[in-house]
């Protein structure tokens, strides 16, 4: 086991973790302890994505389990987090909003099996990278809006807890949207592109194998004498 692979196994790990924290009653009447607690766990947790990526790079270190393992703890990570808040708040995530985020990650990864099989790979894009930032602001912001609406931070001046987690999840769900969109373009031009170079080898093969003319029979000498 590689150091890339555990990073990425202790990322599966914290998910029933982050679950707990969440939804156990042991921390009822802890004021903030549960929200500041799960907030850190999923950030780490989050960071972890591009660390274990980065090393197996740098290390020499990829391999067929760690590909699998890493998209595989991303889905997880956030379908978790979703379906939790779902519980925790529902009045700012709705069951609604986690299905196109859980669908979402369910199509990209639909995309990418199907590509893998026609032998080309969809590479992440800005957008989709942009789009688990948002993720990342919109459930931390999430987590601690059921504890604190607002929090002073000097003199008269607070900060919108709440107004923050409302205008990143309706941002994210936005970016989720697009992103979607853009990976299935981006999959459609090449599925296309390789049916158009298919048609035209087929087409150009065609054209190769003209049809031998039948061989003429030979003339009996004797006869045309």
């Amino acid at each position: 086991m590689n150091l890339p692979n555990s990073i990425t196994l202790i990322r599966i790990a914290s998910i029933p973790l982050l679950m707990w924290i969440l939804l156990s009653s042991r921390f009822d009447g802890i004021s903030g302890e549960r929200e500041l607690l799960a907030s850190a766990i999923f950030i780490a947790a989050a960071m972890t994505d591009g660390i274990d990526g980065y090393l197996a790079r740098k290390r020499g270190q990829v391999t067929t389990m760690g590909i699998l393992l890493d998209p595989l703890a991303d889905k997880l990570l956030i379908a978790a987090a979703f379906v939790t808040l779902v519980q925790l708040n529902p009045s700012l995530v709705p069951a609604w909003i986690a299905v196109i985020v859980i669908g979402r990650e369910f199509l990209v990864s639909g995309l990418r099996s199907i590509a893998s099989s026609e032998g080309f790979t969809i590479e992440a894009s800005n957008l989709g990278k942009f789009k688990m930032v948002v993720q990342i602001v919109a459930v931390v912001a999430v987590i601690l809006d059921h504890r604190w609406k607002e929090l002073p931070v000097y003199g008269h001046y607070i900060f919108p807890i709440h107004w923050i987690a409302s205008v990143a999840i309706w941002f994210m769900v936005c970016v989720s949207l697009a992103s979607a969109i853009d990976y299935f373009v981006a999959f459609w031009s090449k599925i296309d592109q390789r049916g158009v170079k298919r048609r035209r080898r087929a087409f150009i093969l065609s054209r190769r194998r003209k049809p031998v003319p039948p061989a003429q029979p030979e003339h009996d000498v004797a006869a045309s004498t």
